[in-house]
């Protein structure tokens, strides 16, 4: 993988600062990348997420197969060509979109049987197809299919579904190296994805195991926002953090709120995704480090003339006030949606490049704890904003 790699430039703690570089650009991290389900992030246009510093985007594998189908993409030039992103893209394998649909899905060994949520036709996912699909995608990394246990498991369930996670990466691997060979399109990274759920013995074998099974370009942290306790998360980092060679990203999958970011950085992880910023913002609901999250569809917003957060850089906060944003979200004008998502996601992105620094600067410990204990002291009052935008 001529186009891959990863440099370690900083470290503080736990806390590591370092460019990944792809076929399509480079990366800096720790980052968070926006969620582009459907080769879109809800809303935005691509310039927007370069201009507010967006280096990597995710799409979703589930969602793209099922239209407009991953053999059309391919013939229109690949997600790159396809959604006008020239930077990087990761592709998650749509393991938790199919294994998240409960009632209409079949787990077996060969793969998982599913009803598509959109006309209720039957398909199948299996190692093979998934690496197929995410081939003529195109994205510069994609994920090995795995087995994404609930949470609340108990230790059985986690250990068979670590079994199987571990027999399908062996066939994801084979299946990825195959369809390079059959396929045109551009170099790509394979990520497998280490499962466990939240018992640490599982972690900790199934990380050995995964290493042993072959030299990846990196390497994800799955089960980790399915339900779990935020200590049993961060303890379950911690359990992994020795685990991992320093020299490989750690893409933690699904979590990306605010002290969630900061508190995964201290335990050593890189990347990150959630579509939590463009889901809140379309509720109106918005982060702030003052204040927490606010609901901006509360009336006692009608008259404020701030902006949703004075320390903020991004576009919706240098020429927007709360009055005006209140105004849009009430009225339901998309264009309030827009604007939110737009903070939330610079939020994130500022908070990564913030985490970046204070890394590089040997700060990072004072600067994360400091940074926790505000931002939390303001978040009683958020949740019940969050309840009731929800």
């Amino acid at each position: 993988m001529t186009g891959f790699g990863f440099t370690l430039h900083a470290t503080d703690g736990a806390a590591r600062a370092g460019t990944l570089e792809t076929p399509h650009g480079v990366v800096p991290t720790p980052t968070f990348m926006p969620v582009g389900t459907l080769a879109t992030v809800k809303g935005l246009d691509p310039t927007e997420l370069d201009a507010m510093g967006a280096s990597m985007v995710l799409a979703n594998t589930y969602h793209l197969f099922l239209r407009p189908g991953p053999d059309l993409v391919h013939e229109l030039g690949g997600l790159h060509d396809f959604m006008r992103w020239p930077k990087p893209l990761l592709t998650d394998s749509g393991g938790f979109q199919v294994f998240s649909l409960g009632d209409i899905r079949e787990i077996r060994d060969e793969g998982v049987e599913f009803q598509s949520h959109l006309d209720g036709s039957r398909h199948l996912f299996t190692p093979e197809s998934v690496m197929r699909v995410q081939r003529l995608l195109g994205a510069d990394v994609v994920m090995a299919f795995d087995e994404c246990p609930p949470g609340g498991a108990d230790h059985a369930t986690a250990e068979r579904a670590n079994r199987r996670t571990l027999d399908w990466l062996r066939r994801c691997r084979v299946a990825f190296e195959a369809v390079a060979a059959d396929v045109e399109g551009p170099e790509q990274a394979l990520f497998p994805v280490i499962q466990g759920n939240v018992f640490d013995d599982l972690r900790r074998q199934h990380a050995r195991t995964v290493l042993d099974a072959g030299d990846w370009a990196g390497l994800a942290i799955g089960g980790l926002s399915v339900g779990e306790s935020k200590p049993d998360m961060y303890r379950t980092l911690e359990v992994l953090d020795p685990e991992l060679p320093a020299d490989r990203p750690r893409y933690l999958m699904g979590v990306g709120y605010p002290d969630d970011l900061v508190e995964a950085v201290r335990r050593g992880c890189d990347l990150f995704d959630c579509v939590a910023p463009t889901r809140n913002g379309r509720r109106g609901s918005a982060w702030t480090l003052s204040e927490g999250q606010v609901n901006l569809r509360a009336a006692r917003y009608a008259r404020d003339r701030d902006p949703i957060d004075p320390g903020c850089d991004c576009t919706t906060c240098k020429r927007f006030d709360r009055a005006y944003i209140r105004h849009l979200i009430a009225t339901d004008e998309r264009l309030g949606e827009r604007l939110v998502s737009i903070h939330n996601l610079r939020f994130l992105l500022r908070l990564a490049e913030q985490c970046r620094a204070r890394i590089a600067a040997g700060d990072f410990d004072g600067w994360s704890s400091d940074w926790l204990e505000r931002y939390r002291a303001a978040s009683p009052a958020s949740h019940d904003d969050e309840q009731a935008a929800s």
